[in-house]
């Protein structure tokens, strides 16, 4: 009698558990329904999606040799998710790319270039002149860098002049966006930047209060034979996690004060889901103002499915969803399915092909795209 009411008692106990997995495998596929001004919460279920996705098919296996008809829980959890399950990890197996760029195709590049690496570049100079080899490699029409610091005056040239890289990358028209507070060394600025090989005929810097980094963003108006295209480059709130964040991330049993550390991190997450929010809306809001196709490059920080990607997303293509594979890992720390590095074309833009160079230089993976302006 004992062990018949374990059996039933321990059945019950994994149908629910399969049932709440899959209810929080839910919540976070469309975690982007979700004010993450009120429900920031559900922001840590949208970063655990992939991981949500192994356990119910951990659970379907189960079943299968257990009790089949119970993994139909997993299943059609699955099935209601198809569209979120594919933003995060499209059904490709494989991808290509060309380095020969087709004609009349644009070639894209995102990529936060993590200032260049330019504070140890007295003790490792190869990193920038590998960085800067890589983008000649590719030659892009349009690159779109997120932390860049360079000097934009003529009278001080000491580390990074804007002059070299439109010299040595070969790009004539360039804007370069920025906030004096987050200056390097007075003269040397911290913010985001678009290079063109293509003419720009209107720049714009956009900035609310507090007008800090992330309180920022740019858009140009380029002219590519008798298209005009409007190319935004964004970088949304970052986490700012401290070396101890990290540490405790990497290794939790090794700090005497889990409490403290695990609130702080918390904090951060929080502060990020909602000021990413605030983000995107105004982002968005610039968006459809534009009376010509809308590009959209950056640093998200974070990841499909969550409030700030589909809002910004909504209604246009993602390069690597169109022709990206796996999980398309952007982020080189923390997890292996951090893809929070994006490119965003117009409809009417078909894609071509799409890579992520897995080339550790920055914190970042560059992603690259080549797209086509559908006439019809």
């Amino acid at each position: 009698m004992s062990s018949q009411f374990f059996r039933r008692f321990t059945k019950k106990s994994f149908i629910i558990a399969n049932i709440i997995l899959a209810l929080i495998f839910l919540l976070g596929c469309y975690g982007y329904l979700f004010n993450p001004t009120y429900f920031w919460a559900i922001g840590f279920l949208t970063l655990s999606v992939f991981y949500f996705l192994l356990l119910l098919l951990v659970f379907a296996v189960f079943w299968l040799f257990i009790k089949p008809r119970w993994s139909l829980i997993s299943f059609i959890a699955i099935l209601l998710a198809y569209k979120p399950v594919t933003n995060v990890i499209p059904l490709r197996l494989t991808s290509s790319f060309d380095k020969i760029k087709q004609p009349n195709s644009l070639r894209m590049m995102s990529w936060n270039v993590a200032q260049f690496d330019i504070l140890q570049n007295k003790k490792h100079p190869e990193v920038k002149e590998q960085m800067m080899e890589l983008i000649n490699e590719y030659q892009p029409d349009i690159a779109c860098f997120q932390e860049m610091v360079c000097e934009d005056s003529v009278v001080v040239k000491t580390h990074s002049y804007i002059g070299e890289y439109l010299q040595r990358l070969q790009f004539p028209d360039y804007f370069y966006s920025y906030n004096r507070k987050e200056d390097f060394w007075d003269y040397a600025h911290f913010g985001i930047i678009i290079f063109s090989k293509y003419p720009i005929i209107n720049k714009q810097t956009v900035m609310w209060y507090p007008y800090d980094y992330n309180s920022i963003f740019q858009y140009v108006d380029i002219v590519k034979g008798a298209d005009t295209l409007r190319v935004f480059n964004i970088h949304l709130q970052s986490l700012r996690f401290s070396r101890d964040n990290l540490k405790y991330i990497d290794e939790p049993g090794a700090d005497k004060d889990a409490i403290k550390e695990s609130k702080s991190i918390i904090s951060k997450f929080k502060t990020g889901f909602v000021k990413r929010k605030a983000q995107a809306d105004r982002i968005k809001e610039e968006m459809d103002k534009s009376p010509y196709p809308v590009m959209v490059c950056g640093d998200f920080n974070d990841v499909p499915n969550s409030y700030a990607y589909h809002t910004i997303g909504n209604g246009l293509k993602n390069a690597f969803a169109e022709k990206g594979s796996g999980l398309g890992r952007t982020f080189s720390g923390i997890a292996p399915t951090l893809r929070i590095d994006n490119i965003f074309v117009d409809p009417r833009f078909s894609v071509e092909q799409f890579v992520r160079i897995q080339k550790k230089l920055s914190d970042h993976f560059p992603v690259i795209t080549d797209i086509q302006l559908n006439k019809k």
